[in-house]
């Protein structure tokens, strides 16, 4: 009789795993070529289009809109008819959109495709998480700092991508990012045996796909859905109204600072998982989330007191990146736990809900930095506690398993 501590492995030992190292580098391809291609809609749209600048915003945003609304249902179908079916599926509706983005520019044609974007990433992201889920070495939460990892370096190196391929043509982001996701459905039709076996292994219950009950019940669920869009409220400050401060203190040279402050934070989200899965394996789960949501807390203090000097600025990104490795897989970890195997499609679509926080972040946020700067720091480093009555609860807290 063994005892599963909750311990987390070091993330190179769940790379030792086929399924995972398939998942991950198909996490990989596609945030590459998400992030290659979405931040650069809004300068396409202003270029082939004569949107208002409400219109383009609405029209990238409802990416986020669309698929946080129907990752639920989304989820449910994986759940029925198989994660790899649906993201197949979502995968071939990417590259299908982003063929017909490359042949026209008539708005009227434009602007369903990229909400059909958000239908991609709708079947995509339950279905990957599920996966995920089913092939974490002995059940270990940690297989998203796996994910987590994968989309910070995305996130690097898509915008290098995308900005590569605009200054060259502003079509070509539609031809790099369609040519990886058609790589990514080629791995998955490649690897559909061993990525089905995983639910074929871990799903038996095949009566209870279709029942959304057990997940509406579950106030488990709700607690990490909670955290989720407290989570997602902080940091969508750091994208959106972290940047009119610093306009504020520099004016012009705005984006140069928050350039290289973005760059520094993306690499250090990385470098700091070794610290992340350093504190898991010696402290619970209580404990981590209080660490990440003082560095969230410490870095608006931080940013609050700069004046826009960049010595307190890059102290508070550190403390902030801190902050994110910690805290942002970890609503994705703790439904990961909570789901039972042949309803975690419908968990994890269902968990998506957060991405709610990062619509009301930036509008609250914005409505507070029209105050008073101090107004708005001050009370960001009050609400970056917020996920801590979530995640703190007694009830998703890891509890030792014995196991044959």
């Amino acid at each position: 009789m063994s005892v599963d501590t909750g311990q987390p492995p070091a993330l190179r030992e769940l790379l030792r795993s086929g399924p995972v190292r398939v998942l991950a580098l198909i996490g990989l391809a596609t945030a590459v070529a998400f992030f290659g291609m979405v931040p650069f809609l809004t300068l396409y749209l202003a270029d082939a289009t004569r949107l208002s600048n409400a219109a383009i915003g609405a029209a990238v945003g409802s990416i986020a809109l669309v698929s946080a609304l129907g990752a639920f249902f989304s989820g449910s179908l994986a759940d029925r008819w198989g994660a790899v079916t649906m993201l197949r599926v979502g995968l071939g509706l990417y590259v299908v959109v982003c063929g017909a983005l490359l042949f026209t520019d008539a708005v009227y044609l434009v602007l369903p495709l990229i909400t059909c974007l958000g239908l991609a990433l709708m079947l995509c992201t339950p279905a990957t998480k599920k996966l995920l889920s089913l092939a974490a070495p002995d059940e270990s939460s940690a297989i998203f700092r796996v994910r987590y990892v994968t989309q910070s370096l995305g996130a690097i190196l898509g915008p290098l991508v995308g900005a590569g391929a605009y200054a060259i043509d502003r079509r070509a982001v539609f031809i790099c990012a369609g040519g990886l996701f058609a790589s990514c459905l080629l791995i998955v039709h490649l690897s559909r045996s061993s990525l089905r076996s995983l639910e074929e292994r871990r799903t038996q219950d095949a009566s209870s796909r279709r029942a959304w009950g057990p997940a509406l019940r579950d106030r488990k669920l709700y607690l990490a859905v909670g955290a989720g869009i407290s989570i997602a409220l902080v940091f969508s400050q750091f994208e959106s109204i972290f940047p009119l401060y610093l306009k504020g203190e520099h004016g012009s040279a705005a984006a140069a600072y928050f350039s290289g402050l973005f760059a520094y934070h993306a690499v250090l989200g990385i470098v700091l998982q070794v610290p992340a899965q350093w504190l898991a394996r010696r402290f619970g789960q209580a404990v981590q989330v209080a660490v990440g949501c003082a560095g969230f807390s410490g870095a608006f203090v931080l940013f609050g007191a700069s004046g826009g000097a960049l010595l307190l600025l890059v102290a508070g990104v550190t403390v902030w990146t801190l902050g994110e490795a910690i805290l942002m897989p970890m609503p994705d970890m703790v439904t990961h736990r909570i789901a039972p195997d042949e309803l975690k499609g419908t968990y994890f679509g269902f968990a998506e809900l957060r991405y709610a926080g990062f619509f009301v972040g930036p509008v609250v946020g914005g409505a507070l930095l029209e105050m008073e700067p101090a107004v708005y720091f001050t009370v960001l480093a009050v609400l970056s506690f917020l996920a801590l009555p979530f995640l703190a609860a007694k009830s998703l807290r890891i509890q030792p398993k014995a196991a044959s």
